[in-house]
């Protein structure tokens, strides 16, 4: 059964604008893989962060869970350590506050008497704490420990929830190695957990850019009208890394980009700019144009796969003026690894918006500097007034959103330049984040993990929007492993601190384009 719940309200005002904010209620918040780098880099300071803003329910507790040894004490030390930095010179008595609500629970995943002690640990935290047996479970461990504790939560009662209270649970991607694990791994969590009570996490989906892709596109009247294929011309999506495996070369060797950032990040971002309007700013109206999206991508064809989607892996090369290597002489790399650390495509979305606009992509790591971007080219002026300018010689308009590192939005257009009589310059109109509100976008976690407390869904990835991902990216992953079709498919090695294989140029040159400067 779904709950209805009126959430509270917090009022958010300043001179320029008026919001609201639904305040969750009382929550234990408990987060297995507690003393890893996630729970550390991103859960803790995005949980302070929205402590700090108030956004937290006055009734809460956090509850790390990890092999790791720790007292309640020297995890707290280790919180009031990492939160103690140039950005919360001011804050030092809420980081003691906050550190007293966090506690420590050590002890093996597979065993029994773990989830024993939780069970009574939560019990009296629940108690102390009047959060009225609301509890969020977060996985920041390796997928295939997800069936293991949830199934012993399920056995113990504690994602049980009715009318008076709620139990969720957080999944981190990657949700599945391909279709059938991923249907198998949901099937599993099915047995014990409701659809909504499931939150598939992709951060992507919680920072801010990405969040007003859709405030962009549906609270404007100016742009949704050329929103289709009458007026624009291809979509560029960008996601690159400067950065090398670093410390995830056990995983990243057996997954590559695609599974990596393809079927969950950049699918994403592409149902953002693509989906038609839903019915409701909800989930399920949400997740409901999604789907149908994903089910109008137009699958690759098996055999011309090397003309629609090209794969490298990065070579020694310099980053920032120093020397790097190769990723096949990373650490826990495969000296042999036909792994790719890089892949570009093109996509095509077979609908009546979308007929022949082609979304081109692309992700890799080391890559020239770290950016995610989607570019929006749209169609050149139909017939040149301008006696001396041809229509090629008037540049389309562009606009670019920008993800990371800096997140605004760019649109560039034609105007006369002070002269000549006929002097013609591009302009651009640049919204910048962090200029304009006067202060750094929040942590894409802070809005994900706020959402959940709340039991909003629409951030987070439905089932079948998940599962219909995977069946476009299963295929080539499949061919990619077949030894025959390797020679067809090759990896082609690019210098780090390029920007891909030169491949991946003479995809979009084929079609009389280029990807734009970054």
């Amino acid at each position: 059964m779904i709950k209805l719940i009126q959430p509270e309200k917090k009022i958010l005002t300043c001179k320029d604008f008026f919001c609201t904010e639904s305040l969750p209620k009382p929550t234990g918040i408990i987060i297995f893989g507690a003393s890893g780098d996630l729970t550390h880099r991103k859960l803790i300071p995005s949980l302070f962060g929205l402590f700090l803003k108030d956004l937290l329910p006055k009734n809460f507790y956090i509850l790390g869970i990890a092999r790791t040894n720790f007292t309640d004490g020297e995890f707290r030390e280790k919180i009031i350590s990492e939160l103690s930095n140039e950005d919360n010179t001011s804050n030092g008595d809420k980081i003691q506050v906050f550190s007293k609500r966090c506690f420590y629970l050590s002890g093996d995943y597979e065993s029994l008497s773990l989830y024993s002690d939780l069970k009574w640990s939560i019990k009296s935290l629940d108690k102390e704490f009047y959060t009225d047996r609301n509890r969020i479970f977060y996985m920041a461990v390796p997928p295939d420990l997800y069936i293991s504790i949830i199934d012993n939560l399920g056995d113990l009662g504690l994602t049980y929830d009715d009318d008076s209270s709620y139990s969720r649970v957080i999944v981190e991607k990657p949700f599945g190695f391909d279709l059938e694990s991923a249907v198998e791994l949901d099937k599993k969590l099915h047995l014990v957990l409701r659809e909504d009570q499931i939150y598939r996490i992709d951060h992507y989906l919680g920072k801010e850019t990405v969040q007003n892709i859709l405030i962009f596109r549906f609270a404007n009247s100016l742009f949704e009208p050329v929103w289709n294929n009458r007026y624009i011309d291809n979509f560029q999506i960008t996601v690159a890394e400067d950065l090398g495996v670093e410390h995830r070369a056990g995983y990243y060797d057996h997954a590559g980009v695609i599974r990596d950032m393809f079927q969950n990040h950049m699918m994403q971002l592409l149902s953002l700019v693509a989906m038609e309007p839903p019915a409701s700013f909800d989930a399920n109206g949400v997740h409901d144009e999604k789907i149908k999206l994903f089910r109008s991508v137009r699958k690759f064809s098996e055999n011309e796969l090397n003309r629609w989607i090209i794969r490298g892996q990065y070579g020694a090369g310099e980053i920032d003026g120093k020397e790097v290597v190769e990723y096949r002489h990373e650490k826990g790399v495969n000296p042999e690894s036909k792994i790719e650390t890089f892949a570009a495509g093109k996509f095509l979305i077979d609908n009546w918006r979308w007929s022949g606009v082609p979304f081109y992509m692309r992700s890799g790591k080391r890559l020239q500097k770290r950016v995610s971007e989607i570019v929006v080219t749209f169609k050149r002026v139909p017939h040149s007034i301008f006696p001396q300018l041809s229509t090629d010689n008037i540049p389309p308009n562009i606009l670019r959103i920008n993800i990371q590192p800096e997140e605004g939005i760019v649109l560039s257009f034609q105007a006369k330049h002070p002269g000549p009589k006929l002097c013609m310059s591009t302009l651009t109109m640049n919204f910048d984040y962090e200029e304009v509100f006067g202060e750094k976008p929040p942590d894409a976690y802070e809005r994900l993990l706020l959402d959940c407390m709340l039991g909003d869904q629409t951030l987070f990835v439905r089932d079948d929007v998940m599962k219909e991902s995977w069946s476009i990216f299963t295929p080539i992953i499949q061919n990619w492993q077949n030894e025959q079709e390797r020679v067809k498919n090759e990896l082609h090695i690019y210098p780090s601190g390029s920007w891909g294989p030169m491949e991946a140029d003479e995809l979009l040159q084929k079609d009389g384009r280029s990807w734009h400067q970054l």
